[in-house]
This record gives structure tokens, C-alpha cells and sequence, in this order.
């Protein structure tokens, strides 16, 4: 799924009263080999050129990446090599299609990925980004409608919601033909919106059932911590950590917070109770352990918690096998049927390392730790069997042994291993930083040489070819 992000506007004072119906918009969209400009290219550019409802013109070109199209890309856009063996690059393309859309506002559905391509294109070719007007049509529908009337906002979702003419089917100007009946559906939602300075005022400006609830970010310590929003029957809604507790829920009640779900939390709201922790890795910790108790409806670890790894039987043998099926299958020219074995052999390789990681921490009866606080003092962690059992912080100009003691003496008792899967990788990404000191431990840390996490190198390869997040961020559109 797309990320949130605010739309970008460059505004000025000659745009102020502009009606919305007199405002060109240019709806972009662009295909890609990846899903960032950095080490990813342009492929194909649509765009449709429309100004108070009515189509002015378009605007159709593949482009020549320069390189190969990963074969997964090639089956979700179905542009091939060959099709853009004799199109032109982006440096040709470029000023043409700048010049055609002069100036123009830009919409895009998630435009910070198809303006982010735009943006690299012209850094590469030396031709200065000319900075228009943007429109994010994923931020207009998240503001616009309610989780009611569509369970997310992918175009697909959207242009069947508005009944779009034309079906959006990952190549840019369809993709773009359906954007702009999108916009029209999503502007026509509108009340009191009709020029663009207003519609940019609608889009940073909170919701007033979301400002009538400010009163719940009053009094609340700035210290580190976890926060629970409840509901007027006092159950747990959503549940987060944060090292500032009163600028953090503070925020929930700012145009900053857009997300969809997070407005529909906020409406049934009633209080937020909020637990100090002595350092983030605790208030993390407890997160963690209030999410998985309670499953708030509107945190999405309740949702979607991680699997533990299963052990893994003749571990060698299976990459073996891998191997070479993946070996032949590139031989026969058999590309997605390779990729498809080369995802399995990251999956498999993923969770060996990763439950020989937990074995290697949950297998100490207890180690303590400690690091910085960034003011002079310590946070010391005592982690028995993956699980934390005590957490505090050591003064500046003290020696932190009696803090030690203290927290040795009134630690948790964990007789073996029981801490969930997330817990305890929590615990130990925290004790692989570079800060981070071992005080003390019962035994050695360490993994075992002939252990799973000798394939890590073959895993970082496998994850190269099998990297799902572009594919994804292409999914969301």
C-alpha cells in the first residue's frame, strides 16, 4: 500500500480566488522499472490535459529506460523490452512533455511517487525542476471519503467507486484517463469549495469533530512512554509509543494526521491514558505487550501479527535443491517460474536466520545492557530469556551500578523462553547498535558458525531479485 504523505503546493498570491473550473490540470501518470528513482527508471508517461471538466488533450509516450525491465514489472504493466527498444529516452522525452503542460497544476494519484520520477528525471538530464502546482488524489479521497464507502484508496478501488469510463490496468494513460474521472468525482464531493486556495485550505485543515477533541492532548507528561486512546466503554482503541507522550497525541489532533483510520479512532474517542516508561526501548516493549493483549481494532499489529519462525529441517539440503532448480529454470529461459523459486528461497532463508537470531538471545538466562541517554546518563535494559524484565535510566554524574542493582533486584522472573516473536527481535535490534554496551551476561552471545545465519549474504542476494516494495507501491495505485 502507498504511504501517506501530505500533498505538495507551491502557491501564491495571484492564485488566491482562482476558481477550481478555470484551474488546467494536467492527470500524470508514469510507469517504472522500480519503485524509486534511485536506481529506477521512466518506461511510459500518460497524461490528460483537462480544465473545467472537459479533456483539452493527451499526452502518450513509452520511454527507454536504458536497461532491462525486471520480468515482475513486465507482468504487471506488460511493457516489454521490446516495446521500448526504439522509443525514445527521458532526455528526449522530457521537454516535450514539460512544454506541453506549461503551467499547469499536476495531479497524481500518489504524486509523490510520479513527481518524485519527474523531479530525478530532470536532476539526471540537468534541466531545472519548474516546481508546479501539485495535487495528491490519494490525500484529496482520504480527507473526501469515509472507510464506509471504500475500504482503501487504490485507483482501482476508486475508479469503480466513481464508475471511471476507463478501468485502470497499470499503464499510464489509461491510468491517468481513470485519475481524471476520479478528481471529477472527488472535486463534485466537495461543499464550498471553489477555488483553489480553498481547496487547499480544505486539504490542512483538521476536521471539526477532530478539533472539538483537542482536549484530550491536555496535561499529559512529556516524558517517554505509551499512550492508549479508549473508547467511551473504556477499551482500548489504539495504542503508541512515544519518547514526547504530550507532543505526540497533540499531534493526532493536527491537520499532520491524515491517515483515514486514525480520524475514524478519534471520532469515538472518549480519553487517552498514558503509561511513563524510563527509556523508548521499554515504552516500545510495552506497546508491544498492551497491542497483543488488548488487540486494539484500530492498530494494525492487531491485524497482522508476525508469524514465529518454524524450524527448519535439512536446512542446507533445501537450499540446495533451490539452487539449482532456480539454475535450470534460468537456463530454459524460465524467468517467472525462477523468480517465483527465488521468493520461496528468501522465505525460507528469512525464517532460518531469523529463529536462529531469537535461539541465540532467549537461549541467556540474563544479560544487562546498557547506553546512552544523550544527556549524560545510562538506559540499562535486564533481558532474561528474550524477555525484558526491568528498565531504568541512570542519572547524569552517577555511577549507574546502584540503578543496576536496583533493577537486578526488583527484575522480572523468567525461569526460560516466553516472550513473543516481536519482543524479543525488538530486543535484539536494540542490543545490535552501535551504542549499545554489554554490561553483563550469564552466558555468551553468539550464533552458531555452521548456523542458519551463514546464508545471510545468499539471502541479501535472493532479496534483490525478489524485492516486492515497488511492485506493491505500484499495487496501491
Amino acid at each position: 500500500m502507498a504511504a501517506t504523505v501530505s500533498p505538495v503546493f507551491q502557491t501564491s498570491i495571484d492564485d488566491l480566488g482562482e476558481p477550481l473550473r478555470a484551474v488546467t490540470f494536467v492527470v500524470v501518470d508514469l510507469e517504472t522499472t522500480g519503485g524509486s528513482p534511485e536506481g529506477s527508471e521512466i518506461t511510459e508517461i500518460g497524461a490528460v490535459k483537462v480544465r473545467g471538466g472537459e479533456i483539452l488533450g493527451e499526452f502518450s509516450t513509452l520511454v527507454n529506460p536504458g536497461g532491462p525491465i525486471p520480468p515482475y514489472i513486465v507482468v504487471l504493466t506488460g511493457i516489454t523490452d521490446a516495446m521500448v527498444a526504439e522509443a525514445p529516452p527521458i532526455g528526449e522525452v522530457l521537454p516535450a512533455f514539460l512544454e506541453w503542460a506549461g503551467d499547469a497544476v499536476f495531479v497524481a494519484h500518489n504524486a509523490p511517487f510520479d513527481i518524485g520520477f519527474l523531479k530525478a528525471a530532470c536532476a539526471k538530464s540537468g534541466r531545472a525542476w519548474p516546481g508546479p502546482r501539485v495535487l495528491d488524489t490519494v490525500a484529496l479521497a482520504r480527507r473526501t471519503l469515509s472507510k464506509e464507502e471504500v475500504p482503501n484508496c487504490k485507483l482501482g478501488t476508486l475508479a469503480a467507486f466513481f464508475q471511471a469510463a476507463t478501468n485502470p490496468v497499470h499503464r499510464a494513460l489509461d491510468d491517468a484517463r481513470a485519475t481524471v474521472d476520479v478528481l471529477h468525482g472527488l472535486l463534485g464531493r466537495l461543499k464550498d469549495v471553489d477555488t483553489w486556495a480553498e481547496l487547499t485550505g480544505y486539504l490542512k485543515t483538521t476536521d471539526p469533530e477532530r478539533r472539538r477533541k483537542r482536549y484530550l492532548a491536555r496535561g499529559l507528561p512529556s516524558s517517554p512512554g505509551v499512550y492508549v486512546f479508549r473508547d467511551s466503554n473504556d477499551l482500548p482503541l489504539y495504542v503508541g509509543t512515544s519518547t514526547d507522550l504530550a507532543s505526540r497525541v497533540a499531534s493526532y489532533f493536527t491537520a499532520s494526521e491524515n491517515r483515514a483510520r486514525m480520524t475514524s479512532m478519534i471520532r469515538l474517542a472518549e480519553r487517552v491514558e498514558t503509561v511513563e516508561c524510563s527509556h523508548r526501548l521499554e515504552a516500545e516493549v510495552r506497546e508491544l505487550r498492551i497491542i497483543a493483549a488488548h488487540q486494539p481494532p484500530y492498530n494494525k499489529k492487531s491485524k497482522y501479527p508476525r508469524r514465529p519462525p518454524r524450524p527448519v529441517r535439512d536446512l542446507d539440503g533445501q537450499v540446495t535443491k533451490l539452487l539449482g532448480r532456480i539454475e535450470r529454470l534460468s537456463e530454459q529461459q524460465l524467468y517467472e517460474e525462477a523468480a517465483l523459486d527465488r521468493i520461496k528461497l528468501a522465505r525460507l532463508l528469512r525464517g532460518a536466520i531469523r529463529l536462529s537470531r531469537l535461539s541465540s538471545l532467549t537461549s541467556i538466562a540474563e544479560l544487562v545492557a546498557a547506553r546512552p541517554d544523550g544527556r549524560g546518563g545510562w538506559e540499562i535494559s535486564v533481558i532474561r530469556h528474550g524477555r525484558l524484565a526491568a528498565a531504568g535510566t541512570s542519572p547524569p554524574g552517577v555511577h549507574p551500578r546502584p540503578t543496576l542493582d536496583v533493577l537486578l533486584a526488583t527484575a522480572e522472573t523468567v525461569t526460560g523462553p516466553g516472550a513473543t516473536t516481536e519482543e524479543t527481535e525488538l530486543l535484539h535490534s536494540w542490543l545490535e547498535r552501535p551504542e549499545t554496551r554489554l554490561v553483563e551476561a550469564t552466558a555468551g552471545w553468539a550464533s552458531e558458525a555452521s548456523g542458519a545465519g551463514r546464508w545471510a549474504g545468499l539471502l541479501q542476494k535472493a532479496e534483490i531479485h525478489t524485492h516486492k516494495s515497488s511492485t506493491e507501491a505500484r499495487l496501491d495505485r
